[in-house]
């Protein structure tokens, strides 16, 4: 069951925000992919060395947020941001959207570092940032629905079906990466929760000021 998009004709913007954060989520991988493990060393946010010294490694709270373990992590996670961030970009207007998905992201890299403050595994991925992104659109369009392909046909099912999907590919997302030897410690579970909660809060906290739309996505 692969989701392939949702209905969006009640969208009111062009989601600029959303296809620039995907943009920039696949140059810097591939700028991950040259630069090799030096890149990821210096340029991922290790939670010992962060504590460390906050002020030199600071910058890794945001460059982590923008590369990934493999083309399986990052192909589910520019998916789902296509899917829903347009959603909430569009509810939520582009400036308070950039605002809520890098506070959603931050919200999952102290999550994990409070679960993991010893560490010295680097950690890296949008993973917490956009389930901020799908606890938002729970929030503000429980009523979605998103077109999936089911074999040859394609269906229209609940957007809820399709985020609890997202949570499966995540559990398998480190298959095949960097992230699939106890050296790099597996998939950052603590981040997916951090980030699904902040998205939560944020969006009930944004959406006061958000303009009225009168129809669901």
């Amino acid at each position: 069951m692969l989701p392939i998009g949702d209905d969006n004709s009640a969208r009111r913007t062009f989601p600029l925000v959303t296809y620039a954060l995907i943009a920039l989520n696949v140059l810097f991988f591939f700028v991950e992919l040259g630069g090799g493990d030096a890149f990821i060393e210096q340029w991922a946010f290790v939670p010992s060395r962060f504590l460390a010294n906050p002020a030199a490694d600071f910058l890794t709270l945001f460059t982590s947020l923008f590369m990934h373990a493999g083309w399986f992590h990052l192909g589910g996670n520019m998916l789902y941001l296509w899917i829903f961030g347009d959603n909430v970009e569009d509810r939520f207007g582009h400036v308070k959207f950039i605002v809520f998905y890098l506070l959603c992201g931050l919200a999952a890299t102290f999550a994990q570092l409070a679960f993991s403050m010893s560490s010295n595994i680097p950690n890296l991925g949008a993973s917490g940032a956009i389930a901020g992104v799908l606890g938002a659109y729970i929030l503000l369009f429980p009523q979605g629905r998103v077109r999936v392909l089911q074999g040859q046909q394609v269906v229209q099912v609940s957007a809820l079906i399709v985020i609890g999907l997202w949570i499966v590919l995540q559990l398998f997302s480190s298959v095949g990466s960097i992230a699939s030897t106890a050296d790099t410690g597996g998939v950052a579970y603590m981040a997916h929760v951090g980030g699904f909660i902040a998205g939560l809060v944020f969006a009930f906290l944004f959406r006061g000021s958000a303009a009225p739309q009168n129809s669901q996505s």
